[in-house]
């Protein structure tokens, strides 16, 4: 939960939920429907399309999800071998997975490019993993709606009166970054993929900076 994080990592957090969403929202726009880190919605969609005998449809889906997964065990992978240095390490593998995206959308191969959008944000999830598993949601925000949601009751019965801002600044941030991803696509199509990258790189040196977990000090 990102409520046990220092406030420095938390930050890094809201801005990589920011970093989600612009990039989601340009491979939206792309595809025309499906989404490159909102996996429950492309896998509602790709349930809806099998049931609509749209086979074609139901394959790309499934293709995206299973991307996807790969990406999260490249991270996840990434970042055990890293070990003290798991965070920069897995967003070092983000930075060059968007910066490869980019450069395949410019030499012409879109497809490659939208493959390597769903391994970046499938990677990005590794981030914080603790013990293997998944510490803040990153792409998602149903679980972190939640979590506000019984935060905020938490504070209306007197217990700790702020603890939902943290889920609320990690949706927030998706929202503002999906719009900021809507806009720099209309100008810039996928070629907006290299301040996508440029952000991972930033965050990455951000958190090579910071002192490592408590549990993988030496």
């Amino acid at each position: 939960m990102v409520l046990h994080y220092p406030r420095g990592v938390a930050v890094v957090a809201v801005f990589l939920s920011g970093l989600a969403g612009f990039v989601d929202a340009m491979g939206f726009i792309t595809l025309g429907g499906y989404f490159v880190s909102f996996m429950s919605g492309n896998s509602t969609k790709l349930a809806v399309s099998l049931g609509d005998g749209l086979v074609g449809t139901a394959l790309t889906g499934a293709g995206i999800v299973v991307l996807f997964v790969i990406g999260v065990m490249a991270g996840s992978f990434t970042g055990r071998t890293a070990a003290r240095r798991h965070r920069p390490a897995v967003l070092v593998l983000v930075t060059i997975l968007l910066a490869l995206a980019a450069v395949a959308h410019l030499v012409g191969v879109t497809a490659v490019a939208i493959a390597l959008m769903v391994l970046a944000m499938g990677a990005e999830n590794s981030t914080f993993e603790r013990e293997g598993e998944v510490s803040i949601s990153l792409t998602y925000m149903t679980g972190t709606l939640v979590k506000m949601g019984q935060r905020l009751v938490t504070a209306l019965t007197g217990g700790e009166r702020w603890g939902w801002v943290r889920h609320f600044l990690l949706w927030s941030a998706m929202v503002l970054g999906a719009a900021l991803g809507a806009l720099a696509h209309r100008f810039l199509g996928l070629n907006a993929l290299w301040v996508a990258a440029l952000w991972a790189a930033i965050l990455a040196a951000v958190l090579a900076r910071m002192p490592p977990p408590l549990a993988t000090r030496r």
